[in-house]
């Protein structure tokens, strides 16, 4: 499906993704463990949804755990994943209440048998609102998900279905785990950092990007209209030129 990147001059972003990061620093900063913020980190998001349809925004993407995100402590990731499991079951009755549609991105391979169930269950509850679309990229990496796609492309080739001369920019999103999502118009990444950490490579290529110090837990509604704001009046001409 190819995908339209133009938005209305003076709009606000239609669809919001997020890097959620901080949650460490800030605990630590309050002696506390890690896993601390992580799970004052959980209850922001609630928020930050709450807040999506009256700024507009109609797709929201928010990063909770990276390829990369295995390699800390054993400690740190099985709470993680404690924590994702019981976010799930909390939320699922009050995400499906505001009509929120949610979608899991990511590889689940490593991802354990329960925790599944649940992101299987939680996609299926709300597969029919036409609220909020909230995607929540788990175990997700952007060069992994293009290497996915690749995989998906190359068989499809390879089985006939697709002709080589056939492929261009527009055919691999049609692979990739957002197949269904617009582009994100705007890019945040809270806590100070200013990379992109591996996050919705091909996606973000023509997205507005902001780097803020705040830090994930500290994050609200009100930072967030302000930076929907500063979209909408940025002169967006994906390589054109003005006369």
């Amino acid at each position: 499906m190819a995908k339209d990147p133009v938005s209305a001059p003076g709009s606000g972003p239609r669809h919001v993704a997020i890097i959620m990061d901080g949650n460490g620093r800030w605990a630590q900063a309050r002696g506390r463990p890690r896993l601390f913020g992580h799970h004052a980190g959980a209850r922001r998001v609630r928020e930050v949804v709450e807040a999506c349809p009256q700024l507009g925004i109609k797709y929201l993407t928010i990063f909770a755990f990276s390829t990369e995100n295995w390699k800390r402590t054993q400690v740190e990731v099985a709470g993680l994943m404690s924590l994702f499991r019981r976010y799930i079951a909390k939320e699922t009755r009050a995400l499906h209440a505001r009509g929120v549609r949610v979608r899991f991105i990511g590889d689940r391979v490593r991802l354990d048998a329960k925790l599944i169930a649940l992101m299987d269950t939680l996609e299926e509850q709300t597969r029919e609102n036409d609220g909020v679309q909230l995607t929540i990229a788990l175990n997700y990496g952007g060069r992994d998900e293009v290497a996915r796609a690749t995989r998906r492309l190359a068989r499809d080739v390879a089985e006939g279905r697709l002709k080589p001369e056939d492929v261009d920019e527009e055919t691999l999103p049609r692979y990739l785990d957002t197949r269904v999502l617009p582009d994100p118009d705007l890019v945040i990444r809270t806590s100070g950092e200013a990379r992109i950490s591996n996050f919705l490579l091909w996606q973000s290529a023509y997205s507005e990007y902001e780097f803020i110090d705040t830090l994930w837990p500290d994050f609200t509604a009100e930072e967030l209209a302000r930076l929907c704001q500063s979209y909408g009046s940025r002169d967006r001409r994906f390589g054109a030129v003005t006369v």
